[in-house]
């Protein structure tokens, strides 16, 4: 039986779990998700608590009573955007009831909702797109050389990102300024590389021990140090596949829409870094 026979009209393409079909390759796909930590909610908000005063601890007497103390938290309020995206494919691919045919239509998809995805998270789009990095107030900066000659940026970069407690996981930037960071030589006159290969990963590179992602929506001349536990992708649990036989009637084709809702949230903004040089 067809994987994807529908009535008139516009209805679930599959069963709600295969959302996943969208879901998966998505994850896969976005640095969002390769730099950040995913967490899932069913509902339309997602609250995150931050300690904004810890309990009180001091040296006490034996036998002396113990002071009591309370934590305060504040409250970060997310709310997952969505994004979609709309493949036009034939009806014999649609009505193909092997697998991968279902697959392939759901990686389409998920490439233009990963890209979307993306643009929001590094670049300051209006409604209804997510904040991400380019808008979070209270960001670490730091100022870089037109032309880098050194490490010295990510070496401050890590250092103001410890400062605020966190610990950053990743570096991404844009494949002109991830290539200008890999010509730099260890010595004048050297030709080898100041930059570390990655052991566990042909051919990726490392700057001071941490994974370089390239993503072509981070503006020029700009490095975002990334802590991974600091940062959250917040999914809604109710991503979709939808089908249309009607709209592309005349041409036997159909449509097939794929939604996902998805929001970040970065409780402690400090421990993230942006660092920009001069031509920015």
């Amino acid at each position: 039986m067809s994987m994807f026979t529908t009535n008139a009209g516009t209805q679930s393409v599959l069963p709600p779990e295969y959302g996943e079909l969208v879901t998966k390759p998505v994850e896969a796909l976005s640095v969002a998700y390769l730099t950040g930590t995913a967490v899932r909610t069913n509902t339309n908000k997602y609250h995150v608590p931050i300690l904004a005063t810890d309990v009180s601890v001091g040296a006490v007497a034996e036998g002396a009573e113990i002071t009591p103390s309370d934590a305060a938290f504040n409250e970060l309020v997310v709310i997952p955007a969505k994004f979609a995206g709309l493949t036009i494919v034939s009806r014999e691919l649609a009505d193909d009831s092997n697998p991968s045919a279902a697959d392939q239509i759901g990686k389409s998809i998920a490439r233009q909702i990963a890209n979307a995805v993306d643009n929001a998270l590094f670049n300051a789009l209006s409604a209804p797109n997510p904040p991400g990095f380019a808008s979070l107030s209270g960001i670490s900066t730091v100022s870089a050389p037109v032309a880098y000659a050194n490490l010295d940026p990510f070496e401050e970069a890590i250092s103001k990102s410890e400062a605020a407690g966190g610990r950053i996981t990743a570096w991404v930037t844009g494949a002109a300024t991830a290539l200008e960071v890999a010509k730099l030589k260890d010595a004048s006159g050297s030709n080898k590389g100041l930059l570390n290969p990655d052991l566990t990963a042909e051919g990726r590179r490392t700057i001071l021990g941490r994974p370089v992602v390239i993503s072509p929506y981070v503006p020029a001349d700009v490095v975002y140090g990334i802590s991974k536990d600091d940062f959250l992708v917040v999914t809604r649990e109710d991503t979709r596949l939808d089908v249309d036989h009607s709209a592309y009637f005349s041409s036997d084709r159909v449509g097939v829409r794929g939604t996902m809702r998805v929001a970040f949230a970065m409780p402690v903004a400090a421990a993230h870094v942006r660092i920009t040089n001069a031509a920015a």
